[in-house]
């Protein structure tokens, strides 16, 4: 597993031990990055379920000014941590230990907006269209930003998703990701 482009591009990153971390295939990710623009200039990002914080990272070596990692699991932070220390700016960085739903309501007591929203949840345990209700809801999604969701291809997306407009949904295996944008009216 590797930094696919940018700043940070060839680097290597450490896979969680064990099986219970399904991590975002290289293939895959450039994808999704090329999919999204594949550059940023500027912005957070918030990375949820985030395993080894390669779509975190991988979205800060594109160009975002800064992203938060949040995963519940001390084995991923632990790594985490890891690769983000063996980055030339870790400070652009934000390690958070903590279920997503408890994460996502304590950024929206702060007032915390993010450009870019990630979630790659495990297959088995996927609430992304609950989550997406929550990162409405609580305004977590700055003017302009994006969502993207790794999922399985069990997730059955309504075609109407109230509040977001569907930039592209692309399948790949066992997986599909989804990005979408906030609705103009909101």
């Amino acid at each position: 597993m590797r930094v696919i482009s940018g700043e940070f591009r060839g680097r290597r990153l450490a896979a969680v031990p064990g099986n219970s971390t399904r991590p975002t295939a290289d293939k895959v990710k450039e994808s999704m990055f090329n999919m999204l623009g594949p550059y940023f200039d500027g912005g957070t990002a918030l990375d949820l379920y985030a395993g080894t914080g390669a779509l975190g990272i991988e979205a800060v070596s594109r160009g975002m000014a800064a992203a938060t990692l949040v995963d519940k699991a001390y084995p991923a932070i632990k790594v985490i941590k890891e690769n983000v220390a063996q980055l030339p700016h870790p400070e652009r960085f934000t390690v958070l230990k903590s279920p997503v739903d408890r994460a996502l309501k304590t950024f929206g007591e702060a007032g915390r907006q993010f450009d870019l929203i990630m979630a790659d949840p495990p297959y088995a345990k996927q609430e992304v269209l609950d989550q997406l209700v929550t990162i409405r809801a609580l305004g977590l999604l700055a003017p302009g930003g994006t969502v993207m969701f790794e999922t399985g291809m069990d997730v059955d997306y309504p075609a109407v998703i109230e509040g977001f407009e569907q930039v592209r949904r692309q399948t790949y295996g066992v997986a599909q990701v989804l990005i979408l944008t906030q609705s103009e009216a909101e």
